[in-house]
């Protein structure tokens, strides 16, 4: 079962999922989520009241992935590459935790600036 969330920053609002994972079900069951931004290239990450280990932790992630940062207890958003990515590949810091997968237009996540208030919620 997928589980529907929004994410809110500014105006900008996109439509997301949190897959079946155990990180995921944490993070589900702690919405409504507000935070504030931090970018990383074409990352965009927070802090989140949350704490979760490695779970099937990977070191390299797919576009539009949305993931968990054990050791920044911070969610993650990908849609492009980051400051250690080697070619084409989008690298986190350190490993994450598949949670979810962003739906739509993505790329407008560039205009994100840091500090800007983010909102998940449940659809």
């Amino acid at each position: 079962m997928k589980r529907k969330i929004k994410i809110t920053v500014g105006k900008l609002e996109l439509e997301a999922w949190l897959n079946e994972t155990e990180t995921a079900s944490k993070v589900f069951e702690a919405l409504a989520i507000n935070s504030t931004v931090n970018t990383w290239g074409d990352e965009i990450y927070f802090t989140i009241p949350v704490t979760a280990g490695p779970e099937d932790a990977r070191e390299v992630v797919s576009l539009g992935d949305i993931a968990y940062w054990p050791p920044g207890k911070a969610m993650c958003i990908f849609f492009g590459k980051t400051p250690v990515s080697k070619g084409d590949e989008i690298r986190p810091a350190s490993a994450v935790n598949i949670i979810g997968k962003l739906e739509g237009d993505y790329k407008s996540l560039k205009k994100v600036k840091d500090g800007e208030e983010i909102t998940i919620r449940t659809e």
